[in-house]
């Protein structure tokens, strides 16, 4: 009988030429190139070519991408009427799992998924997301800007306002950091729904699904609250203290695979000091170094570094977004590594289906009902 390997950690599943998550050396790859590379040197739209196409675009290429993906921006009516029967009060990642399964509805996703689903899911993810929270607030949602970038878009979307180069750069760094991550929980979701030849819509809202869970994408926003609580720089060593003395998680640290520190979080810490105000940059990084002295002296076998939630709390928190929102701006990103992943899924695909070991009785016989005490 094989053993059980809880979680499948350690498991590998399957081939992938997307990215490679290196635990050890604190090293991600997207397609061969050094995470902090892209986010230095290219855009949103290039890293979603290059996760489609697996290689960087040219010129031509990428014009033809970007206007591909800006054309597919507005959104079927019946999406936004979607948005708008749902209650104001509800978890804006329940209202993205619910419009992104009317969009896929009303685009007709028939056939092998392609590309263009993918491009129509990509493209609609901020548009729905602005909707909603403009609709929550009162406001009308607006027309997306073909003449925007993707993060500049959906910035604009949410305001109604064209946004800095300043906040668009960080945004745009960040969906870069955050659009994939090997076979985490929300990318195997996908790629396991795929596995059965159904949708592209149907496998994205079964990853949105996984990526509500706290244990996987909702953590930036915790964080941000985490931060908030502490207050200032000054109540950070107390604070801290406390929490782990009482056994509280120290939310932006620890990964399950880096055994060393996130290597999103170099950029996105670099990122920070830049969007974020002076007092709440400095309060974070007290808190990080402090954190990790105490993580260290306490559970030195763990090797808890910082990982992305950390400094993501803190780009978020920067450039405006609702908390909220982190989650949702997530996924936002991670949709292009999800439907990197589906598309990559069915050039090879074998039906996802891992055994079990069974641990229940046994020989039972069912009595009338009559018998039954």
């Amino acid at each position: 009988m094989s053993s059980v390997v809880k979680g499948l950690e350690g498991v590998v599943v399957a081939d992938t030429a997307l990215s490679e998550v290196d635990g050890e050396n604190g090293r991600l790859v997207y397609v061969g190139y050094d995470i902090a590379d892209l986010a230095n040197h290219a855009t949103f739209e290039e890293v979603v070519f290059l996760l489609f196409h697996g290689h960087l675009p040219n010129r031509r290429e990428l014009s033809e991408h970007s206007a591909s993906l800006a054309s597919h921006r507005t959104l079927d009516p019946v999406v936004i009427d979607t948005i708008r029967a749902l209650p104001v009060t509800s978890e804006p990642m329940d209202v993205l799992r619910t419009a992104a399964s009317a969009l896929g509805a009303a685009s007709h996703f028939t056939g092998p998924a392609s590309i263009d689903h993918a491009t129509t899911l990509i493209a609609g993810f901020p548009t729905m997301v602005a909707a909603y929270d403009r609709i929550r607030r009162g406001l009308e949602p607006i027309e997306p800007r073909e003449d925007l970038s993707h993060a500049g878009n959906y910035l604009y979307l949410l305001s109604g306002e064209e946004p800095s180069e300043q906040r668009t750069k960080a945004l745009d760094t960040y969906l870069i950091l955050t659009a994939d991550h090997g076979l985490n929980a929300s990318t195997f979701a996908a790629r396991v729904i795929a596995s059965t030849l159904s949708d592209m819509d149907s496998a994205i809202v079964g990853a949105i699904g996984a990526l509500k869970g706290p244990l996987h994408g909702g953590a930036p926003a915790l964080v941000l609250d985490m931060l908030k609580e502490i207050g200032t720089p000054e109540n950070a060593e107390a604070w801290l203290t406390n929490a782990l003395d009482h056994g509280v998680r120290l939310m932006g640290f620890g990964h399950r695979v880096y055994k060393t520190e996130d290597p999103r979080a170099k950029v996105l810490r670099a990122l920070a000091e830049r969007t974020s105000e002076i007092g709440f940059f400095k309060l974070a990084t007290r808190v990080e170094d402090l954190a990790l002295q105490m993580l260290h002296a306490r559970k030195p076998q763990n090797r808890l570094y910082t990982n992305v939630e950390f400094y993501s709390a803190a780009v978020m928190h920067g450039v405006n977004l609702p908390d909220d929102l982190f989650t949702p701006t997530f996924a936002i990103s991670r949709v292009s590594g999800w439907t990197a992943h589906v598309l990559e899924q069915l050039k090879d695909n074998r039906l996802i289906r891992p055994a079990s070991h069974y641990t229940g009785p046994w020989d039972l016989k069912a009595l009338p009902l009559d018998q039954r005490q």
